[in-house]
């Protein structure tokens, strides 16, 4: 019994730290579109609804491919999975654009933000 209210207890943790991470990869996302060429997204909404896109696709790669898909998380190859969320993202969000070429720099500012500020951005 005790274990179940411990259980329901958590559930508003778990929402209020998906939110955080939700306006903290927005937050990342307005700097990386700011200092990246080949890397736009234009309006709030835009910058939310990216953060979710690039969240679900990061749970996606995780969960079925067993890699972490951070810029840093196991090399090239999440540097190279994280680039291509990034690059995918453009095709579910309005007013974003991405090159490959931005979708390589963004991947590159994220990871290094990810290691200056070391909460779990992507």
């Amino acid at each position: 019994m005790e274990h179940r209210f411990s259980e329901q207890g958590s559930a508003p943790k778990e929402f209020l730290r998906w939110l955080g991470r939700m306006v903290v990869i927005a937050i990342v996302l307005a700097v990386v579109s700011f200092l990246t060429p080949g890397f736009s997204i234009r309006g709030l909404w835009s910058f939310l609804i990216a953060a979710v896109v690039i969240s679900i696709l990061d749970y996606l790669v995780e969960r079925f491919m067993k890699v972490d898909a951070s810029p840093f998380g196991k090399g090239l190859k999440g540097f190279l999975i994280s680039a291509v969320i990034i690059y995918l993202t453009q095709f579910f969000v309005p007013n974003m654009s991405v090159s490959i070429f931005g979708a390589v720099l963004g991947a590159l500012v994220i990871g290094i933000l990810d290691a200056v500020f070391p909460s779990r951005v992507m």
